[in-house]
């Protein structure tokens, strides 16, 4: 079915009730096969295949994700020789301090993971799962580790600690970390190919709008600083995570509904944002929808959503200096003009000035710009692909191995 290829890389990101997989050829980026499997655990779990043009699709009624996980990869070797991988990239949420780069997987590095995952208990779990189910389906290539948090540890000590007791950092390793950074990473490659420019020339807001969301300043190629924190929590308003909320909220909450501590957490990660304040959906689109139809807490939803993502943006500026453009990318960024438009309308500073075509079109047929070329400031979409940016992380990994052997 498939020629021989000299690098291919098998790309998991396994969550906490979903799995995707990409077979990706490098370095020319083909992708072989995708697949994801979702709402893993409930009755309407799914999962699609498209492998070779061939797309195939399976209830997974309450499946596991160990036991989707063997099903997916039962599939995609039942069609693709194992031999034919090099190697397998997976996504990892939280490296902590120590891990600030893509990582060889052995014992000793899970075990360094696993003792992290109190930084990230909804996401590290999850993703070890991914990976030790792995590692036993293709034990004889190597297994390499991608953080989440990594594109962001460059960050100067005053954009990433906190005004709090300086042994907390020290001593428990409180600070900012960041995360969605393959993807912050991804698009301002991509970026800087649309502007023609070297990326190490550039200063860029780059905003990754989804169910999860978060906007960086990256400068001359380096994130200085990010919106989301020591947790996916910090931060923009996003599609069930409150993001930024007075510290005082937590013990506040404790004490007049008597609820746990646990329980004020998980509601600020699960309850709240989009679907919190619309009381309807985190889902972008029926939010749209609804405030269309004259549904006004989805209209309150989607103004205070655009609302903090300015503010946000705004002081993401402070640590250019000045902004070569913004990038929007994810679910919510790609494919929601009316956000777009409502949040750039509130960065007066910026001069940015959309052209409605184009921004309607979601830039596809603009190279990417949404803006009008007399913009001041060029605003841009960019389709994300967190796989293939983790199939580049990979592929050095790979070629090191190959040097040092």
């Amino acid at each position: 079915m498939f020629e021989t290829f000299e690098t291919v890389v098998l790309v998991i990101n396994t969550g906490s009730s979903s799995i995707k997989m990409a077979l990706i050829d490098m370095p020319s980026e083909q992708m072989l096969a995708e697949g994801v499997a979702q709402r893993l655990g409930e009755a309407d779990a799914e999962l699609s295949w498209k492998i070779a043009d061939e797309i195939q699709q399976f209830d997974l009624n309450c499946c596991t994700l160990e036991d989707a996980m063997q099903k997916m990869l039962d599939l995609l070797f039942g069609k693709v020789g194992k031999g034919l991988v090099t190697a397998v990239g997976h996504r990892v949420v939280h490296g902590g301090e120590r891990f600030v780069a893509p990582t060889l997987l052995d014992d000793e590095v899970i075990a360094e993971i696993e003792s992290l995952s109190h930084l990230a208990p909804l996401h590290n779990p999850s993703n070890l799962l991914g990976v030790r189910e792995a590692m036993r389906y293709l034990p004889d290539v190597s297994h390499i580790a991608v953080f989440d948090t990594a594109f962001h540890y460059a960050m100067p000590k005053h954009a990433s600690l906190y005004a709090v007791p300086y042994h907390w950092y020290s001593q428990y390793g409180v600070r900012r970390y960041g995360f969605h950074g393959t993807s912050h990473h991804y698009v301002a490659e991509a970026a800087a190919k649309c502007l023609g420019r070297p990326l190490g020339e550039l200063r860029l807001i780059t905003v990754h709008l989804g169910n999860g969301c978060s906007a960086a300043a990256v400068a001359n190629g380096v994130s200085v600083d990010t919106t989301m924190g020591m947790t996916p929590l910090e931060g923009l308003v996003m599609g069930s995570r409150s993001g930024d909320v007075d510290p005082g909220l937590h013990e506040y909450m404790v004490r007049e509904s008597g609820e746990s501590l646990a329980s004020v957490t998980d509601a600020l990660n699960r309850q709240s944002g989009l679907l919190g304040i619309s009381g309807l959906s985190n889902d972008m689109r029926t939010l749209l929808n609804a405030a269309d139809s004259g549904n006004e807490r989805a209209a309150l939803a989607i103004e205070i959503f655009c609302y903090r993502l300015a503010k946000s943006l705004a002081s993401l500026s402070v640590a250019l200096g000045h902004v070569d453009a913004v990038v929007f990318t994810g679910g919510i960024g790609e494919h929601a003009s009316v956000i777009r438009e409502k949040t750039t309308e509130q960065l007066a500073f910026l001069s940015i000035k959309l052209d409605e075509e184009r921004n309607s079109r979601h830039g596809r047929s603009s190279g990417g710009f949404i803006t009008h070329p007399e913009s001041s400031t060029p605003v841009l979409v960019v389709a994300t692909s967190e796989e293939k940016m983790i199939a580049r992380y990979v592929c050095k990994v790979v070629i090191q191995e190959d040097i040092a052997t």
